[in-house]
């Protein structure tokens, strides 16, 4: 398998969850085993010899990804989420989506100082979620070994937040 095969298992749902959107739909690319195995494998490669130490990944899809990752890396996965899911202590980020703004939650011994850790989601769009979740990552006092995308949208340029880090996409799109 290669990279633009494993594009053609991603399904794009034109005009949803509103018109002008196309909406990539990654549950295509989950039922199939070996392009799913194949996304992961190749993601764990970009960053095998980073001295990983734990996934950070964000609710919902991104826990797909990141959990499979952390299993592939043989790492700790760290689940960030909205307010009143977790059930310890947690530390919050607050970041600007297109209608508001969200809150993003983390248990405070989800990451430990020093602790090297990769965070991951399956689409980077404006890259309000990432941010946030670096924010959650640095006030723990994590070290931020890079940040994993499946899916990177360029024409919304959300890497444009994430200056500074390793940023890696598995697929691309212009459209």
């Amino acid at each position: 398998m290669d990279i633009e095969t494993l594009k053609g298992e991603v399904r794009t749902i034109p005009d949803w969850p509103k018109p002008g959107v196309s909406f990539k739909d990654i549950t295509t690319l989950l039922r199939d085993p070996a392009a799913f195995k194949f996304a992961v494998e190749e993601m764990a490669n970009r960053f095998r010899d980073k001295k990983i130490e734990a996934v950070v990944s964000a609710e919902a899809r991104g826990f797909i990804i990141g959990a499979a990752l952390a299993y592939e890396l043989g790492v700790a996965f760290v689940p960030v989420r909205k307010k009143g899911k977790l059930p310890y202590e947690t530390i919050c980020a607050s970041y600007s989506k297109e209608y508001g703004e969200d809150t993003l939650h983390m248990h405070k011994d989800g990451v430990l100082k020093g602790e090297r850790v990769l965070l991951v989601d399956d689409l980077l769009a404006t890259g309000g979620t990432m941010a946030a979740s670096i924010d959650l990552v640095k006030q723990l006092g994590g070290s931020i070994a890079g940040v994993c995308f499946l899916i990177e949208l360029n024409y919304l340029r959300g890497r444009d937040r994430l200056k500074g880090f390793d940023v890696f996409s598995l697929m691309r799109y212009d459209e």
